[in-house]
């Protein structure tokens, strides 16, 4: 089980009915109802996707003052550097302006910051650079320059204008620039503000281009605003949706060669593409070239006319993100080697720190340790006294307000609520430490979070999931923030066989739900991390989706998560239910008791589990779980009744304490001296039925 918790919200089935009725889709109207959709119209307006964006860029605060600057650059035959990023949001919105303003006769030059050498950011040096050695005279930022306040005042000094564009948190002072458009800033109109940096970058092209222009020119760039849209993890809604959904229509059609032959490389060329394919294959090859501190490699990639260097570069990109892959493995290993040998059990967040760790690669690691670990995650890449973080957010906090409250320990700081990064001094790193694991436990309120899995829809007519069912589901789309691919559930389904696959890296599984029966894959999943076994009642969350193989399309669940059953089978109620009214004092036959009562060898298995249990510091479980565990061990004649009544005789007489709450278990040793169980009003009462006594009032002063 890969979540301590799965919670779902459960939708109205008054509203699924109404939406079917309606003509939607089963699946559809139940993802639709559990995300608030009360009616057929907001469903209507749910799905809606529009083919053009709603706003006008000018809307945006500068946007005017950045559009002047840049025309008269063009008009002068002025030399402009495109200032970006080296993640994938960076790349795209720099080829993206570019390849703009080279179509009108623009004379324009890139630059994206070397990871390793260059850092994050604006910086003075490049700038010097620019100015100096490529004789610039205007640099434009693209998802980045927010917090350049000094960097603007050094432009100056040099002759060079600088118009700022990004969509990153302003701090208290902006830069003095000749334009500073951000929808973020504090007096910007503009009425949607999570754009990514490259949705940005497009806005000020459609404000160049001006209205008569605006459809050529987003059919045109839509893909590459998609593409760092999805990798940025923006907020799916708004106009977002509509520059992905765009996108994502347009990208096999695109101009850009260079994408055309990433995706040959990776395989997708000829296949359906979506949001998923965007995030999973297309954006870690194009971050890996960034993160590996190549990140030139991606940009030419995408700007490129020349379809045998867009082949061998698309190749390279691939290299580089198998590379990045050992890389990230090794960093996590070690990572997680650390966490333990500190013995980081009660902690609120993780701040991990090593000389031998890839700057470029620790961002995605400390992604992967705030998903292990449910806690928000700091990864610090030490070079001499210096250090630089990546950092990622977990249930919500506020990464960057934390960061703000921390700005004395600092050396600098940027980015989002949920990923950003900062350089701090290595002395400073204990005092940090401290101090963010001060914020992070009084926002959860001292209580350490537990990885939760969100459950969109628990899945109780398994006869309607069907291929056109399951093609139904891309009217979702696009996925991303605030509008996640929906993840379905059974309760109760039968595992009826599990075969590693893969080189025993992945799980194929069959899936039993009532008399219908699912294929499922779950990836990075072993038999060992299971610890299920075939004929098992089980929880199951998945992912929906058709699986194509030799011509043939069929229903596939990609499972989430797989857990023993929470829900009891009807021989388990039936069972708790007997063993309820054993402790309760309700009347009971003979052959009842017969069933009830455990032999000496099943209380002697019992305990010796409990014990055993006790000295490996077992931690609550949810109670089915783990009574359908103990009961394994227990074995002999009705194993999960009897385990019921043996714990109930063991807490009657003092040995352990039972704690139930929330449909968990915990089980506490409180004694280990001799008791003698016969003294049990349980057993004796279990006892006094088999010898064929009347039962009649209470025993043994049992209440």
């Amino acid at each position: 089980m890969k979540y301590a918790r799965w919670t779902a919200v459960p939708g109205s089935e008054e509203t699924v009915e109404q939406l079917m009725d309606a003509g939607y889709p089963y699946l559809i109207s139940t993802v639709l109802a559990s995300r608030g959709v009360a009616d057929v119209e907001q469903a209507a307006v749910f799905l809606e996707r529009e083919r053009s964006l709603s706003h006008s860029p000018f809307l945006m605060k500068d946007m005017d003052r950045a559009v002047e600057r840049i025309n008269a650059a063009i008009a002068r035959d002025e030399k402009i550097a495109v200032f970006g990023d080296y993640d994938v949001d960076g790349i795209t919105a720099t080829v993206l302006l570019v390849d703009y303003l080279r179509s009108r006769g623009g004379r324009c030059v890139k630059y994206i910051p070397r990871r390793l050498e260059d850092g994050y950011g604006l910086g003075k040096e490049p700038m010097r650079h620019l100015r100096e050695e490529e004789g610039v005279d205007l640099i434009i930022t693209v998802d980045c320059g927010i917090t350049g306040v000094e960097e603007a005042e050094y432009a100056k000094t040099l002759g060079v204008d600088l118009i700022i564009t990004d969509h990153h948190e302003c701090k208290e002072q902006l830069p003095d620039a000749a334009a500073v458009v951000n929808p973020h800033r504090p007096d910007c109109p503009y009425p949607f503000k999570s754009l990514a940096g490259v949705g940005v970058a497009l806005k000020l092209v459609l404000a160049l281009g001006g209205d008569d222009r605006e459809e050529a020119l987003f059919a045109r760039y839509c893909t590459l605003a998609a593409i760092g849209t999805v990798a940025d993890v923006m907020h799916m809604s708004g106009e977002n949706r509509t520059i992905v959904h765009r996108g994502i229509q347009s990208i096999r059609s695109t101009d850009f060669i260079g994408l055309q032959a990433l995706l040959r490389e990776t395989g997708l060329y000829d296949k359906e593409i979506t949001s998923i394919q965007i995030g999973f294959v297309l954006a870690p090859r194009l971050n890996a070239a960034g993160r590996m501190g190549e990140a030139e490699l991606a940009a030419d990639l995408l700007l490129t006319g020349d379809s045998a260097k867009a082949e061998e570069l698309s190749r390279q990109l691939c290299a580089l993100n198998r590379e990045r892959q050992v890389v990230e493995q090794e960093i996590f290993n070690q990572a997680v080697e650390q966490i333990e040998a500190l013995g980081l059990g009660e902690r609120s967040a993780l701040v991990l720190s090593s000389d031998q760790w890839h700057q470029g690669v620790v961002g995605i690691v400390a992604s992967r340790l705030a998903e292990k670990y449910s806690c928000p995650s700091f990864m610090i890449h030490l070079n001499e006294d210096m250090g630089k973080c990546s950092c990622r957010s977990y249930g919500g906090f506020n990464l960057f307000a934390a960061l703000e409250s921390c700005a004395d320990l600092l050396e600098g700081f940027g980015g989002h609520e949920l990923a950003a990064g900062f350089t701090i001094r290595r002395e400073n790193i204990p005092a940090f430490r401290r101090r963010i694991n001060r914020c992070v436990s009084e926002y959860v309120g001292g209580v350490a979070p537990v990885s939760s899995l969100e459950v969109d829809v628990v899945l109780r007519r398994p006869e309607l999931i069907s291929l056109r069912e399951v093609d139904a589901l891309s009217a979702l789309e696009p996925y991303g923030a605030g509008n996640g691919r929906p993840v379905f559930c059974f309760l109760g389904a039968k595992l009826e066989n599990m075969q590693p696959v893969g080189q025993n890296k992945h799980l194929k599984l069959r899936l039993a739900k009532g008399k219908y029966v699912f294929d499922a894959i779950y990836f990075s999943a072993t038999r060992a991390d299971c610890a299920l076994n075939a004929g098992d009642r089980v929880d199951a969350a998945f992912y929906l989706q058709i699986n194509e193989f030799r011509g043939s399309r069929t229903v596939q669940l990609q499972v989430v998560d797989l857990r023993s059953s929470h829900s009891p089978s009807q021989r388990e109620r039936e069972n708790m239910a007997l063993s309820a009214a054993l402790t309760a004092g309700t009347d009971l036959t003979a052959e009842e008791a017969a069933r009830l009562l455990p032999s000496r060898e099943q209380f002697v298995r019992l305990w010796q589990t409990l014990v055993q249990l006790n000295r490996q510091g077992e931690e609550t479980d949810s109670r089915l779980p783990a009574l359908r565990r103990l009961a394994g061990q227990v074995g002999g004649a009705e194993p999960f009744l009897r385990t019921e009544v043996g714990l109930a005789v063991f807490a009657e007489r003092g040995l352990i304490a039972l704690e139930e709450a929330e449909e968990h278990l915990k089980i506490a040793i409180c004694a280990t001296g001799k008791v003698v169980l016969e003294e049990s009003c349980h057993l004796q009462r279990l006892h006094r039925l088999l010898e064929g006594e009347r039962e009649g009032g209470n025993h043994c002063g049992y209440h």
